[in-house]
């Protein structure tokens, strides 16, 4: 059974500031808590989706934080989402912008949008993104439940690219919360239940807090996912909105310590 890592996608938000950082908390002081304070060791990196990720930034990153800290960080917009003629260039300029996180960078997120369907042109790019980031550990996160076969399991499993698990709200088109492995890396997103998904701001779609026995159900297929690999499971919550993910990060932490088959193959970040 391998490790398993839970955190947040991303940790700089204003409102966070007196709900999980102390009133006055400078933004250069914010990563720092957030492994030392709030004792998380693994972070998803969510601000290089609307812009490249910087040296200089990654760099300050990887200082700031434990030499056994886990980054995974999401890919560009460029990538995914406004595809042009030139993304191989665009591909090795975000490849240049994360290396300085070395060995701490554990793996790449691909979140592909609504519109990003089964058909043959984008499984060909899928193999593409596979060529661009050989020697990661990548992850694949649909957003259209047309993807929800198992010959597309099958298709990333072929790959080896890992397949991202989602809670999200249960509705038409969504994807379905199917916890599957199909790589060395289990991954799992809790975007939270906000029915008002398609209307909601991108701001208030991500306000939405689990309950307690919410997270207790999803404690056993986080468990079922980490003993088929001896890699390790990331579990990130990307409800942000005023600092719910931090919360929920923590009672899940707390939860899975509770599991008598939570020894030390299959651990989390410990929490203050």
């Amino acid at each position: 059974m391998g490790e398993i890592l839970v955190g947040t996608s991303g940790f700089s938000f204003d409102d966070w500031i007196g709900e999980v950082y102390p009133p006055g908390t400078r933004k250069q002081d914010m990563l720092p808590y957030y492994v030392n304070k709030l004792g998380f060791k693994a972070l998803e990196v969510n601000y290089t989706y609307y812009s490249m990720p910087s040296q200089r930034t990654m760099e300050s990153f990887a200082r700031r934080t434990t030499s056994d800290f886990s980054f995974v960080v999401k890919a560009y917009k460029g990538i995914t989402h406004s595809v042009d003629e030139n993304v191989r260039e665009t591909c090795r300029f975000f490849r240049e912008g994360v290396r300085p996180l070395g060995e701490s960078l554990k793996a790449l997120l691909f979140q592909f949008p609504y519109m990003f369907l089964p058909t043959d042109e984008n499984i060909t790019y899928l193999r593409k993104i596979r060529d661009e980031f050989a020697g990661y550990e990548s992850v694949i996160e649909f957003r259209n439940s047309k993807w929800f076969e198992e010959r597309y399991f099958d298709l990333l499993r072929d790959l080896s690219l890992g397949f991202c698990v989602v809670d999200e709200p249960k509705l038409k088109g969504l994807m379905p919360f199917t916890p599957v492995l199909t790589s060395r890396t289990g991954y799992f997103r809790f975007h939270g239940r906000n029915r008002a998904w398609f209307r909601e701001p991108v701001d208030v779609r991500y306000d939405y807090l689990y309950s307690e026995k919410e997270l207790k159900s999803f404690v056993q297929p986080i468990e079922d996912i980490a003993s088929g690999t001896e890699g390790t499971t990331f579990v990130f919550f990307n409800n942000c909105h005023a600092g719910k993910a931090a919360r929920n990060a923590q009672t899940m932490i707390e939860l899975l310590r509770e599991k008598p088959s939570f020894g030390p193959a299959a651990r989390t970040a410990p929490s203050n």
